[in-house]
């Protein structure tokens, strides 16, 4: 490295600008030369990861914790470890996580010799474009960085779409450019406003008005606020609560944005996701005749068993406004919520519904523990300074009704669902979060195989998250989306290749330094969890230990009674937009 401004010093210097403090890094040798001579130097911590897949998923929970206010990166060397980190590129894309996946290349050199003579260098697959190619279809920007004149412009032109379309991108960074002179960086990187359509908006906003101001006659007599994940990832938190409390309107969320704001606010109703709902949230959304969801988005998880009603409903999400026939483009979120709270909308005066209160959970602690009473039992340990965070699996059921007191405090992946995501995601989120905060992370048995190994990670940066690992045997999620009368049957069997081998995963402790626990019942939980939450300078593994694999929660047994007629029925086929299974009537053809 000389003392001339250079490519590899600009990187990091726009990195570190837009909040980056950890590099999740996977060795190799055409990245070795930025990674010791740029970023082993500045103010950046290098936290070295065991494996591409597991650090995707660590940046990702980072850039989620950091919110409005940073990004994630991952560094990784070229094919043989850019394309292992497609899958949790891919996850960031569909979620909405800015990610900065950086990739280093042979250099120019190598390049041509391969394309010129066919000498391949290591990690080659066809040439200059295949990873780029790769990644143009799942970042919001895809960047080859081999000249340092226009290092600069390409640099700042894929951070800035990472921060404007809170997605991922890709910079492509040879071997041989790190070192070269370039410009110093001119200005800060801001995101690009998002423009709305003036006439079109206003519009909006006065169809949303006459459904929400109690002087107008078509007003509506029960309204409902869903709040969804755009509010977290545009960083809309404040704005949401302020219009919330200014309506005096309640206000339910989503899985995706579970806890956007704390779970303790008084307008709080609860998460609708469908059947998989408290039956108190269903009723309040069934007995609501004007609904305004708020960055929403719709997947076939927080709509399981329930087709939104398109009548009631105004979805402003994807810059875009859609209530009934009506249908509005280019409004952006904030700029509606700013325009909603400044049109003088009348304050309901009304009392909030009263939503009935958990608790009054019983249990024996020499009892054996099942899933439902294991979610009943560990919501006491849950405080204003928990972060919860739940893999794909059945644990979405259970997580979806804790109480989350901390605002931005939970945590998945429940759009792309990636099996084995929360247990290294928390590797980044315990490096993002506030210092006196502690991190919950449920996974099932099957998924936590595929990731295992974040607990040496975890070790080594003496990271503290408890990872509950719920040991039941087989992937329950799939059997349920397949079939959930298996479930409530004790002679049905489930689908052979979704059984899991069953593993001492508290033994994981001994492997890598940390600490581990096996628990059967209720009482060996309690003191694992005595244990683990004063354990602060390692994670805990709790392997929870559900004897019956039939065991599921509560909110997610609806479905057994649907696949129930469908079975009894013929010609099995999908409602649209559900992912549900329903039956065409034979005779109606």
């Amino acid at each position: 490295m000389n003392n001339e401004y250079t490519v590899g010093q600009y990187l990091v210097d726009r990195l570190y600008e837009l909040g980056l403090r950890h590099l999740f890094s996977i060795p190799g040798d055409y990245t070795l030369d930025w990674v010791d001579g740029y970023v082993v130097p500045s103010k950046i911590e290098i936290i070295s990861e065991v494996n591409e897949l597991n650090a995707g998923y660590a940046a990702d929970g980072y850039a989620r914790q950091k919110g409005q206010y940073g990004i994630g990166a991952l560094c990784v060397t070229y094919s043989a470890g850019a394309l292992s980190a497609a899958n949790p590129i891919a996850g960031a894309y569909v979620e909405r996580v800015p990610v900065v996946l950086i990739n280093g290349a042979p250099s120019i050199k190598r390049t041509l010799e391969f394309e010129q003579t066919g000498l391949s260098a290591h990690h080659f697959i066809s040439g200059r474009q295949t990873d780029l190619q790769v990644f143009e279809y799942i970042t919001a920007a895809a960047v080859r960085i081999d000249s340092p004149h226009l290092a600069p412009m390409l640099i700042d032109y894929a951070l800035t779409q990472c921060i404007t379309e809170r997605r991922p991108v890709y910079i492509e960074l040879l071997e041989d450019i790190v070192d070269l002179k370039c410009d110093r960086p001119k200005g800060n990187l801001t995101p690009a406003k998002a423009i709305s359509d003036a006439k079109i908006l206003e519009k909006s906003i006065d169809t949303v008005k006459s459904k929400l101001d109690s002087a107008k006659p078509e007003s509506a007599k029960s309204p409902l606020i869903w709040l969804g994940v755009e509010v977290d990832r545009f960083g809309l938190e404040k704005q949401a609560e302020s219009l919330i409390k200014e309506l005096n309107i309640p206000y339910v969320t989503q899985l995706m944005s579970k806890a956007v704001l704390s779970e303790n606010d008084p307008h709080f109703m609860g998460v609708f996701d469908g059947m998989a709902s408290s039956d108190a949230v269903q009723d309040l959304v069934n007995k609501s005749d004007f609904i305004l969801a708020l960055g929403v988005w719709l997947t076939d998880i927080n709509t399981v068993g329930w087709p939104p009603d398109i009548d009631k409903t105004a979805f402003v999400s994807l810059d875009t406004i859609k209530f009934g026939t009506y249908f509005g483009a280019q409004v952006s979120l904030e700029d509606f919520i700013a325009g909603l709270r400044a049109a003088g909308v009348r304050r309901r005066d009304q009392a909030l519904p009263q939503m009935p209160k958990g608790g009054g959970f019983k249990l024996n602690l020499g009892d054996k523990i099942n899933y439902q009473g294991f979610y009943d039992f560990i919501s006491r340990y849950i405080t204003d300074k928990t972060i919860i965070g739940s893999d794909a699996s059945m644990n979405y059921f259970g997580t979806l009704l804790l109480k989350v007191e901390a605002a931005r405090g939970y945590f998945a992946q429940p759009s792309y669902s990636s099996i084995g995501y929360i247990a290294p995601a928390a590797t980044g989120i315990c490096l993002a979060k506030d210092a006196d905060q502690r991190v919950m992370v449920f996974t099932g048995d099957g998924g936590y195989q595929m990731t295992a190994l974040c607990v040496a990670t975890q070790t080594r940066y003496g990271l503290n998250p408890i990872i509950f690992v719920i040991d039941n045997g087989v992937f329950a999620v799939e059997q349920w989306l397949a079939d959930a009368t298996v479930f409530s049957n004790s002679n049905a069997p489930f689908k052979e290749g979704l059984r899991v081998h069953r593993c001492f995963y508290s033994k994981m402790a001994d492997v890598v330094g940390c600490k581990g626990y096996r628990v059967e019942t209720f009482g060996e939980l309690e003191n694992a969890m005595t244990d683990a939450l004063a354990n602060r300078s390692s994670p805990s593994i709790i392997q929870v230990v559900v004897d019956d694999p039939k065991s599921i929660p509560k909110n997610a047994e609806w479905k057994e009674s649907i696949d129930a007629k469908l079975r009894a029925a013929s010609h099995p086929t999908k409602i649209r937009g559900l992912g549900i299974p329903t039956t065409v009537n034979e005779e109606a053809g």
